[in-house]
């Protein structure tokens, strides 16, 4: 599943053609993904501008002056800038054409989204999806004070606390495993036997890990590419995930998987305490 370095890569190539554009058609090919599409959503578009693109999360943010599109890209989902003459494939579900170009999602799995949040609802903040979502791991607001703090009553694994998004949000699978790796904590302990020491090195791992992959473009595992179609490659330089019973970068140990809540978790059992 693409986590947040791959939609902020996604994010970052897609709004020097969407910002400020004039949609001029929206193609549907099919009736909904994970969820129905909103069936107004060409006459919805249609003629509207493009006001700002953000992410939230893992979602993308298409911002208008009566609404806000939303995007989530699924298990398997990614979005290409192309011209807008080009023929859909199997797979190819949405296209927002603005101009020349258009916005295309292509999504095997079909677990993405593609949304609509009216301004009349309010701030789009407020929608269901995003409302409960914790604070930006790339923002000032992320701190290790505020993990310290929101963990003292917190019995679970560090590794699931990360995951479950109230606290930080974006930190999924791959990532979790990468910074805890860099902090020296085993995702096993309990998060509120963390103390703010340990937390600090944790906030900084979390920073230093998301900065990293976004600069090489992502982890391309499976389906992930970016909106040019090249492929990210911070899967080369991964210390732990997806290494079990390969040696660690650092210490030789073997590294260790183990299931937690359903994913995989890969640690150093001499590295990580």
């Amino acid at each position: 599943m693409p986590e947040l370095p791959e939609v902020e890569v996604t994010l970052r190539g897609v709004t020097p053609h969407l910002q400020g554009q004039t949609v001029s058609a929206v193609i549907l090919r099919r009736s909904g993904l994970r969820w129905p599409f909103p069936p107004d959503l060409p006459a919805l578009l249609q003629g509207q501008r493009i006001l700002a693109t953000d992410r939230r999360g893992k979602y993308l943010l298409l911002k208008f002056a009566h609404g806000t599109v939303l995007i989530h890209l699924g298990m398997s989902g990614h979005l290409r800038i192309l011209p807008s003459q080009t023929p859909a494939a199997k797979h190819d579900h949405v296209d927002i054409v603005v101009g020349a170009q258009m916005l295309r999602m292509h999504d095997p799995r079909r677990f993405g989204a593609v949304l609509w949040h009216p301004e009349a609802d309010g701030a789009i903040g407020n929608h269901l999806l995003l409302r409960g979502l914790g604070v930006e791991p790339l923002e000032d607001q992320f701190t290790a004070e505020l993990l310290y703090r929101q963990t003292r009553q917190r019995h679970s694994a560090i590794k699931q606390v990360l995951l479950a998004g109230d606290i930080v949000v974006g930190v999924g699978n791959i990532y979790a495993s990468e910074s805890l790796f860099k902090a020296g904590i085993n995702p096993k302990t309990a998060a509120n036997r963390i103390g703010l020491a340990r937390y600090i090195l944790l906030a900084e791992a979390i920073r230093a890990t998301l900065a990293a992959a976004i600069e090489q473009g992502g982890s391309s595992l499976r389906d992930f590419v970016g909106v040019d179609g090249k492929t990210g490659y911070f899967q080369q330089s991964y210390f732990v995930y997806d290494r079990s019973g390969q040696p660690c970068r650092i210490c030789t140990t073997p590294v260790r998987q183990i299931k937690q809540g359903q994913r995989s978790s890969f640690y150093c059992v001499n590295c990580q305490k």
